[in-house]
């Protein structure tokens, strides 16, 4: 049965998976795997990642008889399978009469109201992109309505996303494997020189290998420490689910 949850992505991701050439089709999200041992280095060379059943994964090395010996606890990708979907979760904001409320407040004053799904004037932070303000006036209705406060993306219910993905690919590997044309999927910008971004990490911004853009991306999130220990990773490959699709599939 096809499962949905939510996902974050800041501001430069989100407008990657929505712009049309080079578009975010992939991310990488830490893996953490347990050891069966205590003390098993995690980083050991010759350790494999294995889906030893569907949705479940285990990191593997060769014992002393040459089989394969389970290394880690059997671990499965909190963002789902193939087949389920992840709506993106980004900062957002209502308008300012709204700001008492959170979403999930908003949601029960529309069901209240009558509405059958709830709905709320929606600014987002990444683009500026609105949705259902025509009808919306700040009192005292002297002028147009108002974008309120900030609101973080982990706070973004599911009625209020307007970004759904379907994952078509999950498998495990290590961070730095990552190849030039995953690089690429993974949504690295460009400079207007036409290299790829090196997101302020290096002293110029702009390298043309776009593995060397990736990271530097990772760096400017999780910082410089994380690429060198070379973790695990669950790399998960997505497509967007148009608005046709998603109707579609809500009345069967």
């Amino acid at each position: 049965m096809m499962k949905e949850s939510g996902i974050l992505f800041g501001a430069p991701m989100v407008m990657a998976i929505l712009r049309e050439e080079n578009p975010k089709r992939m991310t990488r999200r830490g893996a953490a795997f347990k050891p069966l041992a205590e003390g098993l280095n995690l980083g050991f060379t010759g350790l494999v990642a294995n889906e030893v059943r569907p949705g479940w994964w285990v990191l593997s090395s060769r014992g002393a008889g040459g089989c394969w010996e389970e290394r880690t606890e059997q671990l499965r990708c909190p963002y789902g399978q193939i087949g389920d979907r992840l709506y993106v979760r980004e900062a957002w904001r209502s308008e300012a009469g709204l700001d008492a409320l959170s979403g999930s407040e908003m949601a029960d004053r529309c069901i209240d109201a009558g509405y059958r799904l709830p709905w709320a004037p929606i600014q987002y932070e990444a683009d500026g992109d609105r949705r259902d303000w025509q009808h919306v006036g700040t009192p005292p209705h002297d002028g147009p309505p108002r974008p309120g406060r900030y609101r973080h993306a982990r706070f973004m219910p599911r009625w209020a996303s307007r970004i759904l993905l379907e994952i078509v690919r999950v498998r495990v590997e290590r961070l730095q494997a990552i190849s030039e044309v995953d690089a690429i999927a993974e949504g690295i910008g460009k400079t207007s020189s036409g290299l790829w971004s090196t997101y302020g990490q290096r002293s110029s911004d702009g390298t043309p290998s776009a593995r060397a853009s990736f990271h530097a991306l990772w760096d400017s999130i999780n910082g410089p420490a994380d690429w060198a220990k070379n973790p695990w990773v669950w790399v998960v490959e997505f497509k967007p689910v148009t608005a046709s699709q998603e109707g579609h599939d809500a009345h069967h």
